[in-house]
């Protein structure tokens, strides 16, 4: 009962010693901090760095030398077609559109990702803004005039009369395909 007692009081006092009240009590945080940098939030206790760099010194640069550095390379992500996640790409500023999808396939066949793709050639697909967007962009357009970071890459429509798309679409019964993965 003592040892209960006890808990009590040093619950109750703050921390200049003296005894508190129900809304003083309210406002403090238990077990009194002895770190200035940890802020309690609802997770658990976070630490926050007490004093941020100044805005002059970035990464050993003084403040004239930051303003003269420029961005040289673009991280952008790229869905293929029927792929389950993006294909991330570091690319330069001054590529175009048609640079960047061949850096997607590159690394789409290195990093042997699936499904595999039928066509490794560049000019077979398109780079689109998002999977509902129904223009391409541009082979030419450079990808710093782009507003954005994410795109999606399709195949292209078949569109000669001499390719293995349009014989494929002239079958006359076209349930002999699934008939046959029954079987």
């Amino acid at each position: 009962m003592n040892s209960l007692m006890q808990i009590k009081q040093r619950r109750n006092y703050n921390t200049a010693g003296k005894v508190s009240t129900g809304s003083e009590r309210s406002s403090q945080t238990y077990p009194p901090e002895r770190h200035t940098n940890l802020v309690r939030r609802r997770g658990g206790l976070l630490s926050v760095p007490g004093k941020l760099k100044p805005l002059g010194k970035i990464n050993g640069a003084t403040s004239a030398t930051a303003a003269t550095q420029k961005l040289t390379k673009l991280l952008l992500n790229v869905n293929i077609e029927r792929s389950l996640g993006p294909v991330k790409v570091v690319i330069k500023l001054d590529n175009t559109v048609s640079d960047l999808i061949e850096a997607a396939i590159e690394i789409y066949v290195k990093e042997k990702r699936r499904p595999f793709l039928k066509e490794t050639d560049p000019r077979f697909f398109a780079l689109h803004y998002s999977q509902f967007s129904l223009k391409s962009l541009k082979a030419d357009e450079k990808l710093i005039n782009l507003a954005s970071r994410n795109f999606f890459m399709c195949s292209k429509p078949c569109t000669s009369v001499n390719s293995s798309c349009s014989e494929k679409a002239i079958t006359p019964f076209p349930l002999i395909k699934f008939m046959e993965f029954l079987l």
